[in-house]
């Protein structure tokens, strides 16, 4: 999904660029305030600054609400939200485990998912949302409960410019956690490689969609983990096991790209039947993808 913004502003939404910012604070308000400006320039007038406080106009409605300097810039009816509308409880869930340390270019995968966590949560702050952070790979390693107090927002940037890598996989294991615990009705945000059981998984998320939440999955893969682009003799170590294994990558790359090309579909297809918005993102992308598939399942809670 194009952004139509100017080429600075889409640099500042490259994850090898953002690498190279200071702080987790730095880092994200570089890539909202980046993507916003894009939005400014881009023909999803919908989701400009107006997203914090505006909604579409539905059938019912006061027309007396409608707020039509808005509606002359962006040709959309938009009526003004009531406090009681403008806040929604969102928990980002960052999968930390060892496998999340791969990455063929300048960023792995725990980083690319740090960057998108810090902006998602700074996005969700400047909505005036309730914001709260897990980090887990076969256990919860830090939690921080939903809110929107002042400070929290930092509290939830300096906790994920903490986090390191951890140990094997258990995705299954905190959603369940997180969905026994809500208490209201919310978003929740899974940032993983998915590189765990699939059926524990998907139970998973089906357990939070039962308890009322809107789930979004960001399934972030690193290019060679789609495109096996390996030629010579290879010897591939498991990140989460260090088990090692010597293979011919012209032998195993057919049977290796129907494996994730089936694990993708079989994710795409399952969470989607539920209600569960998925979406593969490729770690070489910019960040601006993630926040406007954010902020179209934000939007329809309204």
């Amino acid at each position: 999904m194009p952004m139509g913004g100017t080429g600075g502003e889409l640099r500042f939404l490259d994850p090898a660029v953002i690498a190279r910012i200071g702080s987790m604070e730095l880092k994200a308000r570089t890539v909202v305030e980046g993507f916003l400006a894009g939005l400014h320039r881009s023909p999803f007038k919908g989701f400009s600054v107006e997203f914090a406080e505006y909604r579409q106009y539905v059938p019912g409605d006061d027309l007396s609400t409608i707020d039509w300097k808005v509606y002359a810039r962006s040709d959309r009816y938009y009526v003004k939200k009531f406090d009681e509308e403008t806040n929604v409880e969102c928990h980002v869930l960052l999968d930390v485990s060892g496998s999340m340390g791969y990455g063929s270019a300048s960023v792995t995968k725990l980083a690319y998912g740090s960057f998108l966590a810090a902006s998602l949560a700074y996005l969700m702050h400047r909505q005036r949302d309730a914001v709260g952070f897990m980090a887990f790979d076969d256990d919860i390693v830090t939690h921080l409960a939903a809110s929107a107090r002042p400070g929290h927002l930092r509290s939830v940037l300096l906790a994920l410019d903490q986090v390191s890598l951890g140990r094997r996989s258990n995705v299954a294991k905190p959603l369940h956690q997180l969905a026994d615990a809500l208490t209201k009705r919310g978003i929740v945000v899974l940032l993983s490689d998915l590189l765990d059981e699939p059926d524990r998984i998907i139970q998973g998320l089906k357990h939070l969609r039962f308890r009322g939440a809107d789930v979004v999955v960001f399934h972030l893969l690193d290019d060679d983990e789609l495109s096996f682009p390996f030629e010579r003799l290879t010897r591939f170590c498991d990140l989460e096991t260090t088990d090692e294994v010597m293979a011919a990558p012209l032998e195993v790359r057919n049977h290796y790209l129907r494996e994730i090309g089936s694990l993708v579909s079989r994710y795409k297809r399952e969470l989607r039947l539920v209600g569960i918005d998925y979406q593969l993102v490729k770690t070489s992308k910019p960040l601006d993808f993630a926040l406007m598939r954010y902020l179209s399942t934000r939007s329809r809670r309204h």
